[in-house]
């Protein structure tokens, strides 16, 4: 049962840590569209927003949680990759008759994980809280992302309150409640950040004369160099699957990921199979970085999102 929603408070001071949903437009195509909502608001940072965009029909349906990549440096929640069409994205989604939410978090610069952690959990949990005026069904939320929003949404899945404390989980937005999810699809996420700490960056390469692209890595870590294989434990998937019974997960990596390696969604796959869940691997043959050069990626996408419809609407 979904606990009711607070009345939206504009005024006052301080500022209120979220938002009440605005109204919905509703296109000609009958879905309806919340745009930037502010789920997570905190002097000193630019507000956290999300869109909601719900398929015609009977409601509430579960809701497919995506998180964008970019190094954790960049991205913005309405573009996928620029190999994957924002209408297949969407259209599939909308299709399977979930509903979609495209969030925004803090960037690495911003903030240090586990900032881009809390800020994911954050908006789930404001999506449950609003569940009932989003049109959204509380129990069925999953998420899904690619590169740093795969490594994120692999980590929404493993990590848990009552297994690994409250540090992880942070309290932005609406600061208690349940932040799980049910399902995951984690596209090319890093998953073991300690074996990565001495690779160079030069997938990153910029090209002369411009300024050269922060580390990643360094850049989500934060903190003295002393502290960083800590640190790098800290912000991994693999550390939080022992002792949990994971959700169904679906990993799908190029194997030429020249970015972040194949081997590192295998890793990913043991890990969660020796912790007892459910976990299917997808190699995808002559992939780049966000399937780069390969021409499966409409196939790879409505696999996804029959995964999640799958396990969201068991």
């Amino acid at each position: 049962m979904t606990a009711a929603a607070p009345a939206r408070t504009d005024t006052g001071w301080p500022p209120p840590p979220y938002l009440a949903p605005l109204p919905a437009v509703t296109g000609a195509d009958g879905v309806r569209r919340f745009h930037g909502l502010s789920y997570a608001t905190s002097p000193g940072y630019r507000p956290r927003l999300l869109d909601v965009h719900v398929p015609p029909g009977r409601e509430p349906v579960p809701a497919v949680v995506w998180i964008h990549g970019g190094g954790w440096l960049d991205g913005d929640r309405r573009y996928p990759p620029p190999t994957v069409p924002v209408e297949l994205l969407h259209g599939a989604v909308l299709g399977a008759g979930l509903a979609l939410v495209c969030v925004d978090y803090r960037h690495s610069l911003e903030a240090p994980f586990p900032a881009q952690l809390h800020d994911v959990k954050a908006a789930v949990r404001y999506v449950r809280l609003h569940a009932g005026t989003l049109g959204v069904d509380a129990r069925r939320i999953g998420a899904w992302g690619e590169s740093a929003g795969g490594h994120l949404a692999a980590l929404a899945g493993l990590v848990r309150a009552d297994a690994h404390g409250s540090a992880l989980e942070g309290r932005e937005g609406v600061p208690e409640g349940d932040s799980t999810v049910r399902a995951v699809v984690d596209w090319y996420g890093v998953s073991d950040i300690e074996p990565l700490l001495a690779r160079p960056v030069s997938a990153l390469a910029t090209p002369p004369g411009t300024p050269p692209y922060p580390d990643p890595i360094e850049s989500l870590l934060g903190g003295p160099a002393a502290e960083r294989r800590d640190r790098a434990r800290a912000a991994s998937p693999v550390t939080y699957a022992p002792g949990t019974t994971p959700p169904p997960f679906l990993l799908v990596h190029g194997r030429a990921d020249q970015v972040v390696p194949y081997s590192q969604s295998e890793v990913l796959a043991r890990t969660l199979t020796a912790a007892g869940g459910e976990v299917t691997l997808r190699p995808v043959d002559g992939a780049d970085h966000i399937f780069q050069g390969s021409p499966e990626v409409p196939a790879i996408v409505a696999e996804s999102v029959d995964f999640l419809r799958r396990h969201l609407t068991a």
